[in-house]
């Protein structure tokens, strides 16, 4: 496989408008949006994220003709932890997905796919309706960390299960090397018939992935604050509400939550603390309870902003814990895909 030369340097989508699609009120319409911003600006935007774009000093494998050859690179230029090697993983893959799909065939396909259902809105009712937080099940075949979680994975038949048990809407692994998914998983859930809208759980670094979420038939995508600085986040949003898709802005800490509070405008988004430290990968229900605590908790409570809690949830007394301090949502994935009978699962968790 031949690798696309990685630059050295980690510019964020600001600093590469000209490689993005138009933002206009019809999709057909298409152009590259164009946007300079300074060297400054652009330092200030890394600073703001915990994990690196690209490796600061390329990548060790170099193609040369008929073989491939490795430079030698230093310690600082590995990954620091999974979800940075994951990162990195998406320039390779994007760029695939781009050589057999170019950005206006797959712009055109999200604009023919079926009709995006409210995500928010169902979670919102569903809580209405049972006292609980709305549940995003999760359709995960693996993990990094567990490997495979579901050796008889169906997505369909998952999918099924959750919506009998009482999912408010369903959240489906796209990413194939680390998590064993495929955006494939969507169209296959969707042209099943299931009702429960649907979050397309990518790693998102490009518009390029917002327009292939929306061709599978997702209604929401995965904003991460840690990945995305927020000139890149306003953009995406912007991006994901042209095509009638809402997003979910996933947050680790405080000061994550206090960045994302000031972007321009939260419409069409709802917000998710996951509970899963990125230094040691510790997971503690506590960080919820933490931020929303916080000052910058008590805004999104009186802002009626919806928060999802997710990772170490297991059992009701946990979702009782995070409803507590102030989630409207979960999203649930290990503890109930692993299990034999998904809906069962599903209704023992909400105590439905």
């Amino acid at each position: 496989m031949r690798l696309t030369t990685l630059k050295t340097s980690m510019p964020t989508l600001s600093s590469i408008g000209a490689q993005r699609p138009a933002i206009v009120k019809h999709i057909g319409t298409s152009r590259r949006h164009s946007m300079k911003i300074s060297a400054a600006a652009a330092s200030d935007a890394t600073e703001e994220v915990v994990i690196r774009r690209r490796p600061p000093h390329g990548i060790e494998n170099q193609a040369c003709g008929p073989v491939d050859f490795k430079v030698p690179m230093t310690d600082d230029n590995k990954p620091n932890n999974i979800l940075e090697e994951i990162v990195w993983h998406k320039a390779v893959e994007i760029e695939q997905w781009r050589n057999r799909v170019g950005l206006p065939m797959l712009m055109g396909q999200a604009k023919i796919a079926p009709a995006a259902r409210d995500f928010i809105g169902a979670i919102r009712s569903a809580s209405q309706t049972t006292g609980k937080p709305g549940l995003i099940a999760e359709v995960k075949k693996a993990s990094p960390s567990k490997g495979v979680i579901q050796p008889n994975f169906d997505p369909v038949k998952i999918a099924k299960a959750y919506e009998a048990g009482g999912a408010a809407c369903l959240s489906v692994l796209t990413d194939k090397k680390f998590f064993q998914g495929g955006f494939e998983n969507l169209q296959l859930i969707r042209a099943a018939g299931v009702h429960c809208p649907l979050l397309c759980k990518e790693f998102i670094v490009e518009a390029y992935q917002v327009y292939k979420a929306r061709a599978s038939g997702a209604d929401a995508i995965l904003l991460i604050a840690a990945v995305l600085p927020n000139s890149d986040m306003e953009y995406l949003i912007k991006v994901a509400r042209a095509i009638n898709l809402q997003c979910l802005i996933e947050v680790h800490t405080i000061k994550e939550l206090d960045r994302i509070l000031t972007l321009p405008t939260l419409e069409g988004c709802m917000l998710g603390i996951n509970n899963r430290n990125l230094q040691n990968f510790e997971i503690d229900l506590a960080n919820t309870e933490m931020i929303m605590s916080s000052a910058q908790g008590q805004k999104v409570k009186d802002g009626n902003i919806l928060m999802a809690g997710e990772s170490g949830i297991f059992t009701p007394a946990d979702v009782a814990r995070v409803q507590a301090a102030g989630c409207g949502a979960i999203l649930v994935g290990e503890s109930l895909v692993k299990q034999g009978d998904p809906e069962a699962g599903v209704k023992a968790l909400l105590e439905l």
